[in-house]
């Protein structure tokens, strides 16, 4: 910690300059995004990253991952994605002038992710199979010819982790955080903020870290429940909730030292408490997630949490707009929607 320092300046991601390894860099205004107390439950906050630029919290990573890119001379940067990825990385790489090529599985990105890619301008190439195909196409073959931004990429996640200094900003070091797991990188991350703080003598109890997974893409939860060394990897991982519909998380062991560290836990939620989280989320706190996001609050509600509890919601409702039911009701003249609002 000795080139890092606690100096926060301007706003947004790059407002902890001094606690990353780059200083500036390529910006489309990410961070800064709302740490909402919750009607949910006693001492819930809700981090809503669906704020972000793109709508998900991968917009602070890539403003790293993407200067990088371009300071070592990259002409293309490559992804693989169940979709939020693929948004971000193309309107960043849009915003520096490089090339994106994005590695989908067909059938299994949301049309709004979708949608936000191409209008970037990324060159969308769909492959049969799931996520886990697309990286390792990605990882065996993309890197030779693009600079590779999934998050494996090291500075992806020094820019992910600024969530905990806002955090800390505004509410101190909670007693939970609880975060949505996908490919495992934004955990760790989390956690290595809370850390940086410690070490600065800012933060002087760690909260503790709270990995949720869907029951059918569960890995690492599972390997949790029975005490096992290393996740259960899944082939076809199933869940509404596209964007933690990984089943071979390549961040696992990062993931697995920040909850065993901060002496906390991995835990599923199902698709229906998924689902539910969304809706009581929208309708007592006015946020819309989509339900990847949305299973951060899933969790806290069935574990209950003592104490303060941050939950990270990862993307925007608007990011999987079809899982939503839509209902509406029909008046044929003036006085029927009178008779209505009389109600």
């Amino acid at each position: 910690m000795r080139d890092k320092y606690w100096s926060p300046k301007g706003r947004g991601v790059w407002r902890y300059a001094s606690m990353l390894p780059l200083k500036s860099g390529v910006s489309l205004g990410e961070g800064g995004t709302p740490l909402v107390k919750s009607n949910l439950g006693e001492g819930l906050y809700i981090k809503f990253e669906g704020a972000n630029p793109t709508g998900s919290f991968k917009d602070r990573g890539m403003a790293l991952g993407v200067t990088v890119a371009r300071e070592s001379n990259a002409s293309k940067v490559v992804v693989a994605s169940t979709g939020n990825t693929a948004a971000s990385a193309a309107a960043y790489a849009a915003r520096a002038g490089l090339r994106c090529y994005v590695v989908l599985p067909r059938g299994n990105v949301a049309r709004g992710k979708l949608v936000q890619a191409a209008l970037h301008g990324a060159e969308l190439v769909m492959i049969n199979g799931l996520f886990d195909k697309a990286l390792e196409y990605v990882v065996t073959h993309g890197t030779r010819y693009a600079y590779p931004l999934n998050s494996f990429n090291p500075w992806r996640l020094e820019g992910q982790k600024t969530l905990a200094f806002e955090v800390f900003e505004e509410l101190g070091c909670p007693d939970y955080v609880v975060v949505p797991v996908g490919n495992a990188g934004n955990i760790s991350a989390i956690w290595k903020g809370f850390k940086e703080l410690a070490e600065l003598g800012l933060c002087r109890r760690l909260p503790k870290m709270v990995g949720v997974q869907a029951e059918g893409a569960a890995p690492l939860a599972k390997a949790w429940e029975r005490g096992a060394p290393q996740p259960f990897f899944i082939d076809e991982p199933e869940t509404v909730a596209t964007a933690i519909k990984i089943g071979k998380p390549i961040n696992w062991p990062k993931a697995l030292a920040a909850v065993k560290e901060s002496g906390g836990l991995f835990v599923t939620v199902s698709d229906v408490e998924i689902l539910r989280a969304q809706k009581l989320l929208a309708s007592r706190d006015g946020i819309g997630a989509e339900p990847a996001g949305a299973a951060s609050v899933a969790a806290a509600l069935k574990l209950k949490l003592s104490g303060t509890a941050v939950a990270v919601v990862t993307g925007h409702a608007l990011k999987d707009p079809d899982v939503v039911e839509i209902s509406a009701r029909e008046v044929r003249n003036a006085e029927e929607l009178v008779e209505l609002l009389e109600r």
